[in-house]
């Protein structure tokens, strides 16, 4: 076989890209940049107009498929306008099928938070809030680099909950010290943390452990923080209190209440396709090709737009929208059996097998040493109808994905 087969085409989603923030974080490697200053502020009209010249000039690549899910990130996307989200959304309504039930996920950082304003994503289609909380520590939120104090987090939990009622906590453990010198977090100051988010009963939490990234402040100049024994304690603590609330730990970084997990990054991790609009956006589509003889093959398409934003809207706005996306890329035989993996490994129940074929258009044999292998060592478990990682496969995930990257 020389290039994938789709029997069906994977659930799609929608990723919209608004990548303007009050402040950088010295921790943060994601496409942000500090909103303007002065009297234009966020050029936020004219950035909703190269969002929908970017999304319709793709409209031929997945016309006629029903968006399941839209997420809306950043950078601090709530610093755009009620009015301003609700166009947004309502341009994508004008253009695409969107489902009726779609999960519409808004993020947003305490500090941007107004009642009268969140009732309005509210009243423009926004039914899921992601709060970028981080800690209840105000000492780890200025050495994080953080706006926000541990009061402002608790209020903006209150207006979210108040307002829209579907929200995730976004929270960080093995965090550095406050100050040269310092000491970094601790074991209980990390079950603060967890006691803290649980008090409010938010019907999702994400808990990550803070990394250096590259090309990041902390990356250049890095902080002291806990050590990997340390760190792996926080971990297991975080699983257990959380676990013992009830959640389940459904992916490595999130926990969920009963039938509240997050349908727009089960996606990602199912290697659906998601069409991506914005400055720095990624996306993913999978085409069915045409009839034999027509030329048209199938292919799975990965984009990537240009970072800056007033690059990104000059481009978008201009004659030929496309020449926003500076990166286009087809996913090939060798390397999609690891893009798979790296996001289905990430589910701790695991995934369907038949989901390998469904969405890389190839048979499962395509990965077979690899699967003989990992199982051999007792990072997964698999049978005919499902593959899934052992506790050992989740603690060890790097070391079970690089058995599946191209000789």
């Amino acid at each position: 076989m020389l290039g994938p087969h789709f029997s069906t085409l994977p659930p799609l989603s929608l990723y919209i890209h608004i990548p303007w923030c009050v402040r950088k974080c010295p921790y943060c490697d994601f496409n942000s940049h500090e909103r303007p200053e002065g009297k234009t502020g966020l050029p936020e009209r004219e950035y909703i107009d190269a969002l929908m010249a970017d999304l319709e000039v793709q409209l031929p690549e997945f016309w006629g498929r029903t968006i399941h899910t839209v997420f809306i990130g950043g950078g601090t996307p709530s610093l755009f306008s009620a009015r301003g989200i609700g166009e947004l959304l309502a341009g994508v309504r004008a253009r695409t099928r969107l489902s009726p039930e779609a999960e519409i996920t808004l993020e947003a950082n305490p500090g941007t938070f107004e009642m009268e304003k969140f009732a309005g994503f509210r009243e423009a289609g926004v039914n899921r809030l992601s709060i970028g909380i981080q800690s209840f520590n105000d000492a780890h939120l200025r050495a994080l680099g953080r706006i926000h104090t541990a009061t402002e987090a608790r209020r903006a939990i209150e207006i979210g909950l108040a307002t829209i009622g579907n929200v995730n906590l976004d929270l960080m453990f093995a965090l550095p010290a406050a100050r040269a010198g310092g000491v970094a977090q601790t074991l209980q100051e990390c079950e603060a943390d967890v006691r803290a988010a649980l008090a409010f009963g938010t019907p999702h939490l994400s808990f990550y452990q803070l990394t250096l990234e590259p090309n990041t402040v902390f990356a250049k100049k890095p902080p002291p923080l806990p050590d990997h024994d340390q760190a792996a304690d926080m971990q297991l603590r975080v699983e257990e209190w959380l676990r013992h609330a009830g959640y389940d730990h459904y992916e490595t970084s999130a926990y969920a209440q009963p039938g509240r997990r997050c349908e727009h990054n089960l996606n990602y991790w199912g290697f659906g396709d998601y069409v991506a609009i914005g400055a720095g956006a990624h996306g993913k589509l999978s085409t069915p090709g045409g009839p034999p003889g027509s030329g048209q093959r199938a292919k799975i398409v990965r984009t990537e737009r240009v970072k800056q934003p007033r690059d990104y809207m000059l481009k978008a706005l201009s004659v030929d929208p496309s020449s926003c996306v500076f990166e286009r890329r087809d996913v090939s035989r060798a390397d999609v059996g690891f893009e798979f993996m790296l996001n289905a490994l990430r589910l701790t129940d695991g995934f369907p097998a038949a989901w390998f074929a469904e969405r890389t258009g190839y048979p499962i044999s395509l990965v077979s040493r690899a699967l003989d292998e990992a199982e051999q060592e007792g990072l997964l478990v698999r049978t005919h109808e499902a593959i899934r990682p052992t506790e050992k496969g989740q603690r060890f995930l790097n070391r079970m994905l690089e058995k599946f990257l191209p000789a």
